[in-house]
C-alpha cells in the first residue's frame, strides 16, 4: 500500500518500561509506537487528541495487520511512522512502520474508524480533519 502521502515520523527512545524479562521491546509495546505517531501525525495537522474529544468524536483503531523483523532493545533509539494511505467517509488506513537506524524493525497496516463517544458508533470524520488529511490515491 504505497501512496505520495509522506511519511510522518516520531523519534523515541526504548526505556526500562518497554522491555520484556529478555530486554527486548515487548512485541505490544511497537502498537504503543505506532499509536504515539499517529497522534502525532494528527497533531502535526492542527488535531490534537483534545480538539478530537471535544467534538465528541474519537478514533478507534478497528482492524491491524502487523509483521515483526527484528527486535529493538533497551535504549535502541526508534522512529515509529504514520503514511495515510486511504480515507473513508468514517475511516483512515496507515501503513505505519517502527525503523532502527533506517532499519524496519516492524511494520503494519491500521484502520482506524471515527465513533460518536456517546454511541460509540461509527460516524463521518469530521469535514475540516477530512479536508486536512494529505491526499491518498
Amino acid at each position: 500500500m504505497d501512496s505520495p502521502a509522506a511519511e510522518f515520523r516520531l523519534s523515541l527512545r526504548v526505556y526500562i518500561e518497554d522491555t520484556d524479562a529478555g530486554g527486548i521491546v515487548y512485541y505490544v509495546n511497537y502498537l504503543k509506537f505506532m499509536e504515539r505517531a499517529r497522534t502525532e501525525f494528527m497533531r502535526s495537522l492542527g488535531f490534537g487528541k483534545r480538539d478530537i474529544f471535544e467534538r465528541r468524536h474519537m478514533f478507534v483503531v478497528h482492524r491491524l495487520e502487523i509483521d515483526y523483523h527484528q527486535p529493538a532493545s533497551l535504549d535502541d533509539e526508534l522512529q515509529a511512522s504514520a503514511r495515510l494511505v486511504a480515507a473513508g467517509r468514517a475511516w483512515l488506513d496507515f501503513e505505519q512502520r517502527v525503523y532502527r537506524e533506517g532499519e524496519i524493525l516492524c511494520e503494519g497496516v491500521v484502520r482506524v474508524v471515527c465513533i460518536r463517544k456517546a454511541s460509540m458508533k461509527p460516524a463521518a470524520i469530521p469535514r475540516d480533519i477530512h479536508a486536512a488529511l494529505p491526499a491518498v490515491s
